[in-house]
């Protein structure tokens, strides 16, 4: 018997919206049937489907799942109109601009039983996909320290938050993900040089459940475009780089440094280093298999809307200690 494919929906046509567009449109068991932004199609991504104007539209349209692309500050009465349609969604992290948003969101989506997910593409990168499985192989041993760097010029396309809410996300994420442990309290320092309300620099140090610390250096002033994860451990250090998706591993040495000059410097020795060879599949294109089997009732590795309003709470706190120039508690029930 041929099973019929899902009916998918896109609301928010920006500049993630068509990449989202272009891998709904060849999604195996999935159809595009329309898409919508109030804005119109300035990205040309509609083709041959309906272009709408709503999220009430779309639902009309007769959709099993909608992917939400629009801004952070719509994810809230977006979300909401999809989960008391009955509509399955993924919504772009993060999951909503406050906490007491993002709850609505979990609430309302696990009381109509319906699917939730948080577009926190990273962890859909192959290297950190490497990286969790090698840790909780216990490749590194206990993870001592996660530091991440995320830097790049300033993105036109952000209006209504700042580098925390929008860029920070990711690596709150990642590293509560890769690690398995959530965060227990954060201190920050932000810059705010744009011009904008919000800020364009943050630097968190963070701690995990487990002991870990953690650092996070991330703005969008800087030409340099990096994107990098350093987890150090007891048997060594993963280098995760999201841009080229490469994950390496400097072990812990075995041969003694008999040069005293050189051997004064040094804590642990340095051993091999090792650049894997991982299979590369497009990172957006994984995130939709996943959702797209979540939705199907499959074993699926999607981003809940509990853990999605997790990442909201720790950059808020974060925003708060910046504020404030303390340390904040993150306590969990």
């Amino acid at each position: 018997m041929t099973v019929a494919n899902l009916r998918a929906g896109l609301i928010g046509l920006g500049m993630m919206g068509r990449h989202h567009a272009r891998v709904l449109g060849g999604l195996e068991g999935v159809d595009l049937v329309a898409v919508a932004d109030p804005g119109g199609d300035q990205h040309g991504v509609a083709g041959g489907i309906p272009l709408l104007n709503s999220i009430e539209e779309l639902i009309a349209a007769g959709i099993d799942y909608c992917m939400v692309a629009v801004p952070t500050i719509y994810h809230e009465p977006v979300g909401m109109a999809l989960a008391q349609a009955g509509v399955h969604a993924m919504i772009e992290k993060p999951l909503a601009q406050n906490t007491l948003s993002a709850r609505k969101l979990a609430d309302a989506f696990a009381a109509s039983g319906l699917i939730g997910a948080v577009g926190h593409i990273e962890r859909y990168n192959p290297a950190l996909q490497s990286a969790r499985a090698r840790l909780e192989a216990g490749d590194l041993g206990a993870v001592y320290q996660v530091t991440t760097r995320r830097q790049g010029p300033f993105p036109a396309r952000i209006a209504d938050v700042g580098v925390v809410k929008d860029l920070a996300t990711h690596d709150i994420d990642l590293t509560a993900w890769v690690t398995q442990q959530p965060f227990t309290s954060v201190g920050a320092r932000t810059l705010t040089k744009s011009g904008r309300e919000f800020e364009d620099l943050v630097a968190v140090t963070g701690l995990l459940a487990d002991g870990t610390v953690t650092n996070h250096l991330v703005n969008w002033l800087s030409p340099l475009k990096e994107r990098v994860t350093v987890i150090t451990g007891e048997r060594g250090t993963f280098v995760a780089n999201t841009l080229t998706a490469d994950l390496t591993f400097y072990a812990n040495g075995l041969v003694q440094t008999t040069w005293d000059d050189i051997a004064q410097f040094r804590g642990v020795s340095e051993g091999d280093v090792v650049r894997y060879a991982i299979s590369k599949p497009e990172p957006l294109k994984v995130e939709h298999e996943q959702f797209r089997d979540a939705v199907l009732g499959k074993e699926a590795d999607i981003v809940t809307l509990e853990q999605g309003m997790a990442t909201v709470i720790v950059a808020e706190a974060v925003i708060e200690s910046a504020r404030t120039g303390r340390t904040v508690d993150i306590p969990w029930t």
